[in-house]
């Protein structure tokens, strides 16, 4: 077979006697695994992979980031009647309303990844959230068309939202499923990378425009600049994942390393994309994905979305100066994330994810009492905590969230669950935290409420199988070199007898 980036083979017997499913690949149920039963990877693949779905994860986060970063400018664009508390309620609500189509989008885009292929899924996401942000940047405002321009907003958003709802569970299976085992963390932490890229990205290009133009130029036409950025990104990642090869796991799958009859079977009976399977069979696992993923969602959008609202409306510092501390933060955690990554690989995603999910859990408060003291060394303090505790969740969950599922349901379950969680929790967080502040009066709100998240997080830890180093469930066991694959051969051979 030619060499197309990674070499695996599958053996047309085992095809036939394992109809629909390569159990022949569990080496728990099968100790007499082949050679040919293994996936053998390549690294320049691999990294080609990995450029390719973290370039399209950050151009998620950036489009978003750049969302919630203006959002007080963008109230005064689309909503200018009421007071600024009532513009930024309206801007944080339409930051919510692309979360809440997301859930169609993954339960659309997923189970198709898992009929059509990866690669297809995630090139249409990418072409369809470029349009949708670079849109946005050409709206008129209200002063312009009044009523219709806030309308025209809400629906780009939808769109983006709907593009985004196949967007991380197809990166994250893309680069699970390339990656080998022993190394899944640190190569789905790059994904991750990619988040935090987009939020740098971001928050700088807001930052540097804030500075140029002032907040006279930022309502006027400043804040059409980062939307318009959108349009040449996107086409950059469009064309570096068109180039890439399927996933050496989908391949197995649907069959196409054996002849095309001798896969008929487990074409159809896994790569259908049944998404009423997904709820019946796999109920548990979805369950516990949208606990893990609620936990780590509110936190991540407290502290790299909302943050900078919160030290601008509510402790009055000036826009600029809330993102250049939230922009040094994700610096940090950009240089450490990956290796958080090798961590998780070495030690096991529940240790890690723990360590988060604690951090967040006994951090919160004190870090907001930090925060609230408004000096800049006591804010840095204070969001290094929560920088800390949540590095240890972004560079783990890539990586452990793609293993809750089987391979030919992967792609539409963890789009379902991701978004349903993002969806009821992630992109709330900036309306709901300032609804509670509102309400309750007190601006340590944020920290309740993470502390909350926290707590679910950590039962749902506590509930997850350890996946470190153990092949994805229905996929081959996928090794680095030919010498590997012939160790893990020959160290199951049975005893000779005598």
């Amino acid at each position: 077979m030619a060499d197309t980036g990674h070499q695996t083979a599958a053996d047309p017997e085992a095809v036939k006697r394992h109809r629909g499913l390569f159990r022949v690949i569990d080496r728990r149920k099968n100790p007499r695994l082949r050679r040919t039963d293994i996936t053998v990877t390549d690294e320049v693949a691999i990294k080609r992979a990995v450029k390719a779905a973290s370039l399209g994860n950050a151009m998620e986060w950036f489009d978003f980031g750049i969302y919630s970063y203006l959002a007080s400018t963008i109230g005064h664009v689309f909503f200018p009647g009421g007071s600024s508390t009532v513009q930024l309620l309206a801007s944080f609500a339409t930051f919510a309303v692309a979360f809440l189509i997301r859930p169609v989008g993954g339960m659309v885009f997923g189970p198709m990844g898992d009929k059509i292929g990866r690669k297809k899924v995630l090139a249409m996401t990418m072409i369809m959230m470029a349009i949708g942000t670079f849109a946005i940047g050409v709206l008129p405002s209200y002063a312009t068309v009044g009523f219709w321009s806030p309308v025209l907003l809400i629906f780009f958003r939808l769109v983006q939202g709907f593009s985004t709802g196949g967007e991380y569970g197809g990166a994250s299976t893309f680069i699970a499923e390339y990656a080998p085992d022993k190394r899944r963390g640190y190569f789905g932490s790059f994904l991750e990378f990619g988040t935090l890229a987009g939020y740098v990205g971001a928050a700088g290009l807001v930052t540097l425009m804030t500075t140029l133009v002032g907040s006279g130029g930022m309502d006027s036409w400043g804040w059409r600049v980062p939307f318009l950025v959108a349009g040449p990104l996107g086409l950059v990642g469009l064309y570096l994942r068109l180039k890439l090869d399927e996933t050496p796991a989908f391949q197995r799958l649907t069959g196409e390393n054996v002849g095309a009859g001798e896969a008929a079977d487990a074409v159809e009976t896994t790569a259908k994309g049944d998404l009423k399977a997904i709820f019946r069979d796999h109920w548990r696992a979805l369950v516990l994905c949208i606990c893990l993923v609620g936990a780590y969602n509110i936190t991540d959008y407290m502290l790299l979305s909302y943050m900078p609202t919160y030290l601008s409306d509510e402790l009055g510092y000036g826009d600029t100066h809330g993102l250049l501390v939230l922009l040094g933060v994700m610096v940090v955690l950009m240089l450490i994330i990956n290796q958080v990554g090798k961590l998780n690989d070495r030690f096991g995603r529940k240790p890690l994810l723990m360590a988060g999910m604690l951090g967040f859990l006994v951090l919160s408060l004190p870090a907001f009492l930090l925060i609230r003291q408004g000096s800049i060394p006591a804010i840095i303090i204070g969001m290094a905590m929560l920088g800390l505790s949540l590095v240890c969740m972004l560079g783990t969950m890539s990586a452990a969230l793609p293993a809750l599922f089987p391979t030919q349901v992967r792609y539409g379950s963890l789009s379902v669950g991701y978004n349903l969680s993002t969806s009821l929790f992630g992109g709330t967080t900036p309306f709901v935290i300032t609804a509670l502040i509102s309400l309750a009066g007190t601006n340590l709100m944020p920290a309740f409420y993470a502390m909350g998240a926290a707590l679910v997080g950590v039962i749902a830890v506590l509930c997850m199988k350890e996946t470190a180093q153990q092949p994805l469930e229905g996929s081959p066991p996928s090794v680095e070199t030919k010498e590997e694959a012939a160790e893990m051969v020959e160290s199951q051979a049975p005893e000779p007898r005598f």
